[in-house]
């Protein structure tokens, strides 16, 4: 199993590299680094099929490792990927302060930020590849669960974008704060639900040998969104662009986790 899993993974590192490095190319060429984010979220759906092709498993779990790698995958790059085309040529506001602070050498300083993008989610992706090479000949209770809380997560999340997409589409709504659905009981229930998919994906990994150990993938998600790019700098420029408004309804909402209002 060691063998199939350092094979994979290196077959994987080597199809990130070449799919970020594409990437790059493209975003110089369209002076805009947004791209990146729609690429990270189809990440998974380049590797969980090569990883299903090259894994000798049993073909039940890795049918259901695939489906829910595949499923989380085009699903948020899709809509990354539309939001991104929405917008474009304006770039998303973080990437406009890294072009700032990197004005000096961007291309190269960028280059080596994707290649850190096409990192984490080849480690993200071993989760899955544990699944996809565990040769136990049924589908463990644990793996059930993992898949029913990713499943938890994934319709939370949609239905999150879903309610803020068609928030944005109404006229009436603009300089006003989002509160209706879910994000009536959390400031980022979106985020909140895309870590509740990770969680998933590391329960469902410990129905394999030694999956336990790939609790630094939602543990990554975690941070990013609480202390990196996810709440702070969304905060940030809402703060920015709605004012007291926003202010208001960070007293009265839950941050990250949905709850009743103050």
């Amino acid at each position: 199993m060691n063998s199939d899993l350092l094979l994979l993974f290196a077959v994987g590192a080597a199809v990130t590299f070449i799919l970020f490095l594409l990437t790059w190319v493209l975003s110089m060429r369209l002076n805009n680094f947004s791209f990146v984010d729609v690429t990270w979220s189809y990440g998974l759906a380049f590797l969980a099929p090569m990883y299903f092709a090259l894994s000798t498993g049993n073909s039940s779990r890795k049918l259901l490792a695939l489906t829910m790698a595949m499923v989380w995958s085009l699903r948020l790059g899709t809509y990354l990927f539309f939001r991104v085309k929405r917008h474009h040529p304006h770039e998303d506001v973080r990437y406009q302060v890294l072009r700032k602070d990197w004005s000096a050498n961007l291309g190269r300083n960028f280059f080596w930020f994707f290649q850190a993008q096409a990192l984490l989610i080849l480690l993200l992706s071993v989760p899955v590849l544990l699944a996809f090479i565990n040769p136990a000949p049924e589908i463990h209770l644990i793996e059930w669960i993992g898949a029913g809380v990713w499943l938890i997560g994934l319709l939370g999340e949609a239905l999150s974008d879903a309610q803020m997409q068609r928030f944005k589409s109404d006229p009436n709504s603009k300089g006003k704060v989002c509160q209706i659905g879910l994000w009536r009981y959390s400031r980022h229930p979106n985020y909140f639900f895309e870590s509740v998919i990770w969680w998933g994906f590391w329960i469902f990994a410990c129905g394999s040998p030694w999956g336990w150990i790939t609790i630094y993938a939602p543990a990554m998600i975690l941070y990013f969104l609480l202390r990196v790019t996810g709440i702070p700098l969304t905060e940030k420029c809402a703060i920015e662009s709605k004012g007291e408004a926003y202010l208001e309804y960070q007293r009265t909402t839950s941050a990250f986790v949905p709850w009743f209002r103050k």
